[in-house]
């Protein structure tokens, strides 16, 4: 049996897509030069700090664009700024390194006009222990070790919306409320949809709670649940669902398959290093939200638009 031509695709907007690309290397898109650098004053009792949130997360994103050494990324802002004509100071690297662990991270997004159709998945990334050469060359020598980052995608946007970090430990179901959380309450909610690990009682829970619709396959293994709340009923018509048409048919016939553009988002946050610096819980938090914060401003510079080919 000869196999089917594969799928083609073609992009539609390539020259302002290109465009994008290019504007992308621009050191001037990331400085504003109307933002407020140095700290205002609290007018509270002990020190006031120099320099503002905006500042700092300027030269954290620097820091993470170029993968520099904070010594490094002082000196490469001192640049850009004098670049710009702009005579502010530059903090140095032990006022970033204290600044890192409290920052909270200012991530944009754009907003979509109607539901929003949600993807969520996880993935580990490491921070300590041997690398992928060593490793298979002489075995690894120390324990690796690794965090999780859970993301929420809109589709329509293709921007984080939501994200979570956590221990390696942590399970995919029990993230899923608490990135639903971080949608505005005045957001509808028209679709979540990620794999069989949020097949649980709570994550069907969250998402009939904000109005939405779980795109959930059920596991290989899973069977009837008594029809005790309206999360299990959901839940139960998609099991009758992938029973009368097939596990393959369901899930082209709910397009389940777009899931794929998480999987692709997940490349682009390692395209910043398989590794992350920091060592400190707070640190590496603020500097998964910085990969956050670079990734949907890439989005708003443009996007490909891409259809099938019949």
């Amino acid at each position: 049996m000869s196999k089917p031509d594969p799928t083609r695709y073609r992009t539609t907007n390539w020259k302002s897509y290109n465009e994008a690309l290019k504007r992308r290397g621009s050191l001037l898109i990331w400085l504003d030069k109307d933002m407020v650098w140095l700290a205002p004053k609290a007018g509270r009792m002990g020190r006031p700090p120099v320099f503002s949130d905006a500042a700092i997360q300027f030269c954290l994103m620097v820091k993470v664009l170029f993968g520099l050494p904070l010594r490094q990324t002082t000196g490469m802002v001192s640049s850009i700024l004098q670049m710009a004509g702009l005579d502010w100071p530059v903090p140095d690297f032990s006022t970033l390194s204290r600044r890192q662990k409290t920052i909270t991270v200012e991530v944009s997004s754009r907003r979509s006009a109607g539901p929003l159709n949600l993807l969520v998945d996880s993935t580990g990334i490491k921070f300590l222990g041997d690398g992928e050469w060593l490793a298979r060359k002489h075995g690894t020598h120390r324990r690796r070790q690794y965090r999780k980052v859970h993301l929420a995608m809109d589709t329509g946007s293709g921007d984080i919306l939501a994200v979570e970090f956590t221990s390696s430990r942590e399970g995919d179901s029990p993230v899923l409320p608490d990135l639903l959380d971080q949608i505005p309450p005045d957001q509808e909610i028209g679709t979540v949809t990620g794999d069989g690990a949020f097949d649980t009682r709570r994550c069907h829970a969250a998402i009939l709670a904000r109005g939405g619709t779980a795109i959930i396959p059920i596991r290989k293994n899973g069977r009837v649940w008594k029809e005790d709340c309206p999360a299990a009923r959901a839940r139960n018509d998609i099991l009758r669902a992938t029973r009368l048409l097939g596990r393959a048919i369901w899930k082209n016939w709910s397009g389940y398959h777009i899931r794929s553009r998480i999987e692709a988002k997940m490349r682009c946050l390692k395209s910043f290093g398989e590794r992350i610096a920091s060592r400190d819980p707070d640190r590496q938090t603020a500097e998964i939200h910085i990969r956050i914060a670079l990734m949907n401003r890439f989005n708003s510079l443009g996007q490909a638009e891409i259809e099938r080919v019949a």
